[in-house]
């Protein structure tokens, strides 16, 4: 758990502690939503693949049918691909189960050794693909728009050692070929972790290597009209006092969901102290979760019953707590929502209202 938190613990330690509040006439509205870096051919082949996508065909509908958040809809999910490993009979059944279950697809990418140039031909071939299986956001005119995570979190050149990037200029290539915002971070322990934590922020390219260690904080009015830069939207981190290794030291929280460190109530009121809002904005909170849900030990728990005591734990305590609300929203309508704050949104409008304030569905949950 050590390693790394010079990079981020002076920020942490720094943090506004201070909160919204809600009542039960202006609720606090939380949004969940669940980013998988989604890699069913790890460590396996196609056959494997397969089998993880029959596992979530089985488990997933029921899961979104059992289960309804204060907006009245299912969990969702947003299975960020990676393009570097298409395959058409994987992402057919991945589209179909989107279809089925209200959740979506963006763009993942490992990639090493690359330039502006390289990077570029990927991300086109790669959202191309997507796209033909009626998956992405697409604009007025019908370009693709997509969501970013980048393998092994090594974003715009970020890793120490110079490994799993190549591109010094990424924010750029990314913007030039639709990316409407990023969802990689937190990536602690990991060393490419920024010293920017629990933000949601727009960060512009400088030509130099970690250009997403600065940017501007988004928040309603001054924000609302340039959008300058890459829009960076981060999960919580911090420090988990309540959950202790060996009774003493508090263990990492950095938003990833797997087979040993499930989803709970008590993590759920520790991300929404950690998770950013829009500076100035609605009481809205925005907590952006990651997983490796195409791994069978996690993805057996995202499925299992661990999974679903959460789902019923967080009614339970919504019921009992008035003055909080919760949604569970893709990485898409969590983008929508802070643009819709960023304009100005009333604090007593209905946040489903926003759910496709800038990007609409794509073509494949409309069929």
């Amino acid at each position: 758990m050590m390693r790394a938190m010079d990079r981020w613990l002076p920020a942490y330690l720094t943090r506004s502690r201070k909160r919204f509040k809600g009542t039960a006439e202006a609720p606090c509205h939380v949004f969940l939503a669940v980013c998988d870096h989604f890699e069913p051919f790890h460590h396996t082949d196609k056959q494997g693949a397969l089998k993880a996508m029959q596992d979530w065909e089985q488990a997933w509908p029921t899961l979104v049918e059992d289960f309804k958040d204060s907006s009245g809809r299912g969990p969702r999910h947003t299975f960020f691909f990676p393009i570097e490993q298409y395959d058409r009979d994987v992402l057919e059944k991945l589209a179909a189960l989107c279809a089925r279950t209200g959740s979506e697809v963006e763009v993942h990418l490992h990639h090493d050794g690359d330039t502006a140039e390289s990077l570029r031909e990927q991300l086109l071939t790669g959202i191309h693909y997507l796209a033909g299986h009626g998956l992405l956001s697409r604009t007025a005119n019908g370009s693709p728009r997509y969501g970013f995570i980048h393998g092994n979190w090594a974003l715009d050149h970020s890793h120490p050692d110079g490994r799993h990037c190549g591109v010094p200029d990424e924010l750029d290539v990314l913007q030039q070929t639709g990316c409407y915002a990023d969802f990689t971070f937190p990536s602690a322990p990991d060393p490419s972790q920024p010293p920017i934590i629990n933000s949601i922020y727009y960060s512009n390219e400088d030509g130099k290597a970690c250009s997403h260690h600065a940017g501007k904080m988004c928040a309603a009015g001054s924000t609302s009209v340039d959008r300058e830069g890459l829009l960076m939207v981060q999960g919580p981190l911090g420090l988990a006092w309540k959950r202790r290794k060996w009774g003493m030291l508090p263990r990492l929280e950095n938003a990833d969901l797997t087979g040993a460190n499930p989803p709970t109530l008590g993590r759920f009121q520790h991300w929404t102290q950690l998770a950013p809002t829009v500076q100035s904005g609605p009481p809205w909170i925005f907590v952006k979760l990651h997983t490796h849900g195409g791994i069978p030990q996690n993805y057996r728990t995202l499925l299992g019953a661990a999974v679903r005591q959460f789902h019923a734990s967080l009614a339970g305590f919504a019921a009992q707590c008035p003055s909080i609300k919760y949604h569970y929203v893709t990485a898409r309508e969590m983008v929508n929502l802070i643009h819709a704050a960023e304009a100005g949104v009333a604090a007593t409008s209905l946040p489903s209202a926003s759910f496709d304030h800038t990007l609409p569905p794509p073509p494949v949950l409309a069929r």
